[in-house]
């Protein structure tokens, strides 16, 4: 605790620290002004209601942080940009153009790389808000719109959404940790005060118990994403020794670390965009008249959250989606390559071919554990909603892992700022 005040201490007596950790603290104030702001035309009551019923929608508000919530000028938020860098990343597989820019040009290729994906953001957020704004005028929360009005709305969002990219990137040259999640960490966060009052005002003195239990498993899964998020498979790196004229280079020993879980959060939001998909479709289809697709409609509505088939598709398609995405942002070829260039080697295993099958072999078993656990995290929420019967006692999975993952990098940010000025 004494360590944890002469941080405090030490980030506000250094200038340097504390603009940057004020610049953080003014753009999520920016951030949180302008989530509030709606477009026209809004039936609030029918928009919190249908948010309430449509788990889709409500993940697209997280990532939006918040903004989605009252359909504010910037209800997109940053979901056109991280669809845009998840796109790009997986062309590098297809594409050996972009493999080459983004693995052996340095930082003037990823720079570039980056460039790419902000110029895809701009055509997604149209094609997301045309999406988003269609589906809520079919709902009835949007009306009285004229065509004008329709494209107004449509600039309106896609310029809410590259300001607020612009806006993290922002927090990510000039404050303290990454942009995009602190963004969306901010609108996980502001959500909590309306919770904590709902459950204030819904507490039964009978369900004491009950609250015990899902403050300890509350407690216990931080922990246990903690753990994981933070947990590390070092492999022994050896350089060799090289000699130059009178003397001797090289010859020291260290580890390069595997992550346990690589993929991050990114493969529950694959598995959430092909399982929700459905029930997006069959809500689009309820409208219609038609015999054939009313009855598509509803099977595909039939398909709820609340089913075990759901729950067990869910949990497979994160798990694959993990060894997918690993597979996609991490080469074990390349990183042999490297390692071999740099006259460095894993003891007992020879340079290249088989340095790169170890390295994917150990990649291969510490990612099961991690997508086990992504896996168990999705669901999470699913399995306290069946135990305790209440939906309100269902710890959302992916909103813990966000924040756990954002204020743990946050920490390693704000040690690293401070070594940096101790030396």
């Amino acid at each position: 605790m004494t360590n944890f005040w002469n941080k405090i201490k030490l980030i506000w007596t250094d200038a340097g620290l504390r603009k940057r950790v004020l610049f953080v603290f003014f753009a999520l104030i920016i951030f949180r002004l302008l989530s509030a702001i709606p477009i026209p035309g809004i039936d609030t009551v029918a928009l919190e209601r249908f948010l309430s019923n449509n788990q889709f929608f409500g993940i697209l508000n997280i990532f939006s942080g918040g903004g989605l919530s009252n359909l504010s000028i910037i209800m997109l938020g940053v979901g056109p940009y991280i669809t845009g860098s998840i796109i790009m990343q997986l062309l590098t597989i297809m594409v050996p153009a972009l493999k080459k820019i983004y693995h052996e040009e340095g930082e003037a290729g990823r720079k570039r790389f980056a460039q790419y994906g902000r110029l895809l953001t701009v055509p997604l957020a149209a094609i997301q808000g045309f999406s988003l704004l269609y589906i809520l005028e079919q709902q009835n929360i949007i009306f009285n719109l004229t065509s004008f009005d329709r494209i107004v709305n449509l600039i309106i969002i896609i310029a809410g959404s590259i300001l607020i990219m612009w806006l993290g990137e922002l927090i990510s040259e000039f404050g303290i940790g990454n942009g995009v999640s602190l963004i969306i960490f901010a609108g996980i966060v502001s959500r909590l005060p309306s919770w904590v009052g709902e459950q204030i005002f819904t507490f039964d003195i009978s369900q004491i118990p009950l609250y015990l239990v899902f403050a300890v498993i509350g407690v216990i899964i931080l922990a246990g994403i903690v753990l994981v998020t933070e947990a590390e498979r070092p492999i022994p790196v050896t350089y060799a020794k090289r000699v130059r004229g009178m003397k001797m280079y090289g010859g020291g020993s260290t580890y390069l670390p595997l992550r346990v879980n690589q993929a991050g959060v990114i493969p529950i939001i694959f598995a959430l965009s092909i399982l929700l998909f459905p029930q997006m479709i069959g809500t689009f289809l309820s409208r219609y008249s038609n015999v054939i697709l009313a009855k598509i409609s509803s099977i595909l509505m039939a398909f709820t959250q609340t089913s075990v088939l759901y729950a067990v598709l869910y949990f497979a398609f994160v798990f694959i989606f993990t060894y997918f995405y690993t597979a996609v942002t991490f080469d074990p070829e390349a990183l042999s390559t490297n390692l071999q260039k740099n006259g460095a080697f894993i003891p007992g295993i020879r340079p290249g071919l088989s340095t790169s099958e170890y390295i994917s072999k150990v990649l291969s078993r510490i990612t099961f554990l991690g997508a086990t656990f992504l896996g168990f995290i999705a669901v999470l929420p699913l399995i306290m909603q069946f135990i305790t019967g209440n939906a309100s006692f269902a710890l959302g999975g992916t909103s813990i892992l966000i924040v756990v993952s954002v204020v743990l990098d946050l920490i390693k940010k704000v040690d690293a700022q401070i070594s940096m000025r101790e030396y």
